[in-house]
């Protein structure tokens, strides 16, 4: 029995780094701010650090609660109460906590020169066994081209290249009613966030996109670009990006017969724009890259992007395009920059495989969906900060700096010097010559260098 059951000393050490987590990101603040609080009863903090904890065990709500192990452990009904109030702001509590963590912990490790990205991106929520779930709908899934039960989980996502924390997001429903198994409750009361949430899960995911957007400020996180795949890669959200939110776009282009690229004066399509382009020779994988024009903005300027073509190392005679609106940087930055993105997708796949998504409640509110999934991020942003403080050095705090003053006293001519050392004891091993001969064949070494390097050894040398 005690083979099966955990370790009490790693229980209690789990539990107390939860708390020490909560309390260093000021969990209870931001719910707060959020308006999620309660007037009575089991604070709203509890009820949030007893869910959260759920998976850490391996248990679902009914198994905890059935085993008894937990001290005040609150009813069943307490916790789905907690998880289906429609006037808890979940997006703002998301969006304060992320935009804190970044600010407090991650740009201080990261150099202002170092590329800080938005990325959006939608994946599958299933709930393929459902029946009675609010708002589910008929979606379909990219990655096995088939049609399931559930809803299109759009994200949009803070990343520096190192560490991916969720911003905001939004559990979409289909925005035709054909599509729809269940319709929205209709008693929910049209001034709650709950009322608004379930009208922006029935419109389209480029619209939604604008919705996430505006809950962010992206010069308080340090951001200059957004990345997004094909799926929403049409110039008149490319164009709003860029006008209304000041962001430079960064994106994959897939070829759409309706739209055009212009080029020398004329019209052309991806496909068409690829055939008259000049293309590198050999097996480059950059294969060419042009400006083009995407049409004039909302205040009538011509807007200009860079387009480059690159090979498909799938499909080593298909091609693949990248386009980019910030002109200064060259092909290889465009996509170094784009790569970021793969962070997102495997966001996505930590937090339905092991971070029970959509697996731990049988929700049928669309308020418990948007509670929990939002939970289920903290966790991630947890995880992913635990690492980040695992493998960063420079989360050492003094003990970093200190470190990188001893190795900038290393100047250049004691580099040089080491390595003449070094040089001196081989030869004195593999071709047995003596110290005075080793030695006039370093001065004379020294004395073809330059005059500045040549005093320079010559006083580390004194010394």
């Amino acid at each position: 029995m005690a083979i099966i059951l955990p370790n009490n000393d790693n229980i209690e050490q789990t539990k107390s780094y939860f708390e020490w987590y909560i309390k260093r990101a000021k969990i209870g603040t931001f719910l707060h701010q959020a308006n999620i609080r309660k007037d009575s009863g089991l604070s709203s903090l509890f009820l949030f650090q007893f869910i959260f904890s759920l998976v850490f065990q391996g248990k679902n709500l009914y198994r905890t609660l059935q085993s008894g192990r937990i001290d005040n452990a609150p009813s069943k009904d307490a916790v789905y109460r907690f998880l289906n109030r429609p006037t808890y702001n979940w997006r703002k509590f998301l969006v304060a906590l992320s935009s804190f963590l970044i600010k407090t912990m991650l740009l201080p490790l990261t150099s202002e020169s170092r590329a800080r990205v938005l990325i959006l991106d939608d994946s599958t929520y299933s709930r393929n066994r459902s029946k009675s779930v609010e708002l589910l709908s008929r979606v379909h899934d990219h990655s096995t081209n088939r049609f399931l039960k559930g809803f299109r989980m759009l994200t949009l996502g803070w990343s520096d290249g190192g560490t991916f924390l969720p911003l905001a997001f939004s559990l979409l429903s289909s925005d035709k009613e054909k599509n729809r198994y269940q319709e929205p409750n209709q008693k929910i009361d049209k001034r709650t966030v709950g009322y608004l949430r379930r009208k922006e899960a029935m419109h389209k995911s480029t619209e939604t996109m604008f919705s996430l957007l505006d809950q962010v400020n992206p010069f308080q996180i340090c951001v200059s670009t957004l990345l997004f795949d094909s799926w929403f890669a049409f110039p008149v959200v490319i164009k709003r990006v860029l006008t209304q939110y000041h962001l430079h776009v960064v994106c994959m282009l897939k070829d759409m017969h309706r739209v055009y690229y212009t080029y020398n004066g004329s019209q052309y399509t991806l496909g068409q724009l690829y055939k008259i382009l000049r293309k590198k020779r050999g097996r480059a994988k950059i294969l060419s890259s042009v400006v083009v024009g995407l049409g004039k903005d909302q205040n009538g300027n011509d807007v200009q992007v860079k387009i480059i073509f690159v090979r498909d190392r799938n499909r080593s005679k298909k091609w693949l395009a990248i386009l980019s609106t910030n002109l200064e940087l060259s092909e290889e930055e465009v996509i170094r920059i784009y790569g970021k993105r793969w962070e997102i997708e495997c966001f996505f796949k930590v937090i339905k495989s092991h971070l029970q998504l959509a697996k731990e409640f049988q929700c049928r509110s669309y308020d418990a969906l948007i509670a929990h999934t939002t939970i289920v991020f903290v966790r991630y942003i947890m995880l992913a900060l635990g690492a980040r403080e695992e493998n960063d050095p420079k989360t050492l705090g003094e003990l970093f700096y200190l470190c990188c003053d001893e190795i900038e006293d290393i100047r250049y001519a004691e580099a040089v010097l080491l390595i003449m050392e070094l040089f001196a004891s081989t030869m004195n091993k593999q071709f047995l010559l003596s110290e005075e001969q080793i030695q006039q064949f370093l001065d004379a070494f020294v004395e073809q260098l330059p005059s500045f390097l040549k005093c320079s050894l010559q006083k580390r040398a004194v010394a």
